[in-house]
């Protein structure tokens, strides 16, 4: 594959580094320097929804159970309508029911409260869930929070031997942390474009990796399918053209995953104008798969 013609547009954008793979073979690669682990930002979402994963198929999570069941030593005084009704489904969706984007990379450093499940749930909700899509780091967070609780870990611990030594990544990825310790669900993972690109492949293959199923098929088919009310979005996947979905992070940290193409597309980022760069991923790189 020539993807000369992307890298005019996409090194002048900031890319640092891209990886494609078709039918279990590398295509194309390009770095800009040696890989090192970086800020993915919220494609840390992805994990978070196949740790949800992981979580439901060893039954310690339910789509269908309330947040005011999952959390109840830290509901507001008054419990609104809409939280009564919000389940965890709701928080992978967007569709959570708040009016505003809460947990958001701005906002996390000047937070009072340390308690940040005690202030995402004291944050109003507006809309009753599941009509309306908000992009807002409470779900994701909440939603990894629960999975903590119930393994009994952080995420990291939670997925080395479920999925980041099953993909050869034997050394522990650092992960944000809120201000008690627990790993922030919804963003601040470091990774190299090369286990970013695993990931990728590992969502591709329905969960599988060496011919070992980690993860059901039927959760990476319902995280990639379309979830949200308005919005291309499924359980902390986005969706895209080409029928494709990605794990996708600020300033361009995307793993496209491409089923009708066999194929993955994976770059890292310091790019500014996403949108742009999105169009020549689109244009220059999946219209030759």
């Amino acid at each position: 594959m020539d993807i000369s013609k992307f890298l005019e547009i996409a090194e002048p954008l900031g890319v640092l580094g891209v990886k494609v793979t078709q039918r279990g073979r590398q295509a194309a690669e390009w770095l800009l320097e040696d890989e090192c682990r970086r800020n993915v930002y919220s494609a840390a979402k992805s994990y978070t929804s196949c740790a949800v994963g992981f979580a439901v198929q060893e039954g310690l999570v339910s789509l269908g159970e309330k947040l005011v069941d999952a959390f109840p030593g830290e509901l507001p005084d008054e419990i609104s309508g809409n939280l009564a009704k919000a389940t965890v489904r709701d928080l992978l969706t967007m569709c959570l029911g708040q009016e505003q984007g809460g947990l958001m990379g701005a906002q996390r450093p000047v937070y009072e409260e340390k308690n940040w499940v005690k202030l995402s749930l004291g944050l109003p909700f507006v809309y009753e869930p599941g009509t309306q899509f908000v992009y807002n780091n409470v779900g994701p967070y909440l939603a990894g929070i629960l999975v903590q609780r119930r393994a009994g870990c952080d995420l990291v611990s939670y997925l080395m031997p479920r999925l980041f030594e099953p993909l050869g990544i034997g050394n522990r990825p650092t992960w944000e942390t809120d201000p008690l310790g627990n790993t922030f669900g919804a963003g601040g993972l470091l990774l190299t474009l090369t286990e970013l690109h695993k990931f990728g492949i590992f969502c591709l293959q329905g969960g599988e990796w060496n011919g070992r199923q980690l993860l059901s098929k039927k959760w990476i088919e319902e995280s990639a399918r379309c979830q949200a009310v308005g919005e291309d979005y499924g359980y902390l996947f986005w969706r895209g053209e080409y029928n494709s979905f990605r794990a996708d992070g600020k300033y361009s940290q995307l793993s496209i995953i491409l089923p009708d193409q066999e194929s993955v597309v994976t770059v890292v980022s310091e790019c500014r104008k996403s949108s742009e760069l999105m169009r020549a991923i689109y244009d220059h790189v999946c219209a030759q798969l």
